[in-house]
């Protein structure tokens, strides 16, 4: 295994699962240390991410390693339309290659949004020693009225504000990444039957959750589904005056909030 630069490739995958995915890494090796994986949300990217990653490699002294999903950023191309299973494809086909193909030895799943879900359903999904813990930052288990808002707010947005030029930048295939995203959540029948909660009861590691209280795209009902449905211990935090996008909007007190957690579920030596 090559070691990781600080930005690269990863070629992945045979037959439909093939994919070249664009990645961001900090601090020591996957193969050598623990490591923070982050799972982006549903219009980000691993650029997307910002300072967030080097304020938790600096925090924690761990590897952080940050990739962008197919369709997003200047990873290969996924085609429209997507089904009502990308997380969960994401999860079980695509994360367990990323995982083996950067050497990960231990380390914590840290997901926004959609990277909440992917990072949900693999825990519940796949049997992994490796992963510890989790943190959850505006998760979804289930499609709330709020999020179809949110969603088709967006269109909006997208369509007749500048969402789609300021997007373009960070992303090849902008518009696969924003419709793959919108046309999914904005789908009556996604919103009834899209539920990954049954996942929660097979999760035994520590999660910790981090929700906006002014989240436009879900209600604190998220938390409460993990406090009663997950098998392992739930810290949640519900932060005061902030929206969906928490570590940008409170980069600081996230960092601070995951840097906490970190050491009670990876211990020093």
């Amino acid at each position: 295994m090559a070691e990781l630069a600080h930005s690269g490739f990863l070629d992945l995958g045979t037959g439909s699962t093939t994919c070249r995915l664009a990645y961001r890494h900090w601090g020591p090796q996957a193969s050598v240390a623990p490591t923070l994986v982050l799972l982006h949300e549903g219009l980000g990217s691993a650029d997307l991410w910002a300072d967030f990653p080097e304020r938790l490699a600096i925090a924690t002294g761990l590897g952080v390693f940050a990739y962008s999903r197919r369709g997003y950023g200047t990873s290969s191309p996924y085609a429209l339309p997507w089904t009502f299973n990308y997380m969960h494809d994401e999860a079980t086909d695509i994360l367990p290659l990323v995982l083996d193909a950067i050497g990960f030895r231990e380390g914590l799943l840290i997901g926004a949004s959609d990277g909440s879900s992917i990072a949900t359903v693999y825990a519940g999904a796949i049997p992994d020693a490796r992963v510890k813990g989790l943190v959850l930052i505006a998760p979804h288990f289930i499609a709330e009225d709020e999020t179809a808002a949110g969603a088709n707010a967006a269109k909006v947005m997208y369509e007749q504000g500048d969402m789609r030029l300021k997007l373009a930048r960070w992303h090849a295939n902008v518009d696969t990444a924003f419709y793959g995203w919108n046309a999914t959540w904005t789908n009556p029948a996604f919103k009834r039957d899209w539920d990954i909660s049954s996942y929660l009861p097979k999760i035994t590691v520590p999660i910790r959750i981090l929700q906006g209280a002014n989240d436009e795209y879900a209600t604190a009902e998220q938390i409460r589904i993990a406090e009663r449905l997950a098998r392992g211990p739930v810290e949640a935090t519900l932060l005061p005056g902030i929206g969906h996008s928490i570590f940008r909007e409170a980069a600081g007190e996230t960092t601070a909030l995951v840097a906490a957690f970190v050491p009670r579920v990876l211990p020093g030596p």
